[in-house]
């Protein structure tokens, strides 16, 4: 089996505190992952540790077989592997299309220049023109990303990730804030957009990890005390006692 995504005894530190203490994953290549604790856990840290937002202490982290450990987020992202963020990271003044253009252009190497006529680029337009279609947001393909919807803009955001054609993708909390039935066109959209490919998310909500994930990854105080199928978390009394609960039967959201 490969493995998209490697952790391997992972450590981070900030000043005397020890925050992820020696986390150890393995997630195989076109699986939908996620990674759920409580407040506190580390979740967020380790995101940003796979991510490159954050350094790590001591350890490795491996992409497709080979080191990422402490490089820049762009070389990462190049390297195949985007994110979205907890809180919505997108170009309120530009138009939907112009941001999903704007990801393309960046996964491509394009910089800042006045020599590029972006609407010459055929290959940027076509991309985006793609990925809008993806997300289900062609209606609002000129509409000012700010004035969209919340539910929107989560979208928009989702389709800002996957632009470049990154294999694997890394989603924070992507259902957050959702109301129920906004929450379940986007589960359809996380499943319809990484079809193939490498998902990696944090998410609290429960019926949407136990919908979603093939693996679940439970963290608590910096470490993996538990990977395996939704069945199998559901069932484990570690991660019952340590996090889920009475929420482990009913799916609700915690």
């Amino acid at each position: 089996m490969s493995f998209a995504l490697e952790l391997q005894d992972v450590r981070k530190s900030f000043g005397q505190a020890e925050i992820i203490r020696g986390a150890s994953l393995q997630v195989p290549a076109g699986q939908r992952f996620a990674i759920i604790g409580p407040n506190g856990a580390g979740k967020s840290t380790l995101f940003n540790l796979i991510s490159g937002r954050f350094g790590i202490s001591s350890g490795d982290i491996r992409l497709n077989g080979l080191s990422i450990a402490n490089l820049a987020p762009y070389q990462i992202n190049r390297r195949g592997l985007s994110r979205s963020f907890q809180i919505t990271n997108i170009f309120h003044r530009l138009s939907v299309f112009e941001n999903l253009r704007c990801a393309v252009l960046w996964s491509l190497g394009y910089r800042y220049s006045f020599w590029h006529r972006l609407n010459a680029l055929r290959r940027v337009t076509d991309q985006a023109e793609q990925v809008l279609e993806e997300i289900g947001l062609k209606r609002r393909r000129d509409v000012i990303a700010g004035s969209l919807t919340y539910a929107e803009q989560r979208a928009l955001e989702i389709g800002i990730t996957i632009a470049g054609g990154a294999q694997v993708i890394l989603l924070d909390e992507p259902t957050a804030g959702m109301s129920r039935s906004e929450s379940d066109a986007a589960v359809e959209l996380i499943r319809r957009v990484t079809k193939g490919k490498t998902l990696l998310m944090v998410e609290h909500d429960m019926s949407v990890v136990f919908g979603l994930a093939d693996q679940i990854a439970v963290v608590v105080y910096g470490q993996v005390i538990a990977c395996d199928t939704p069945h199998n978390i559901r069932n484990n009394l570690q991660v019952k006692e340590a996090y889920l609960g009475g929420h482990a039967h009913t799916g609700e959201p915690v």
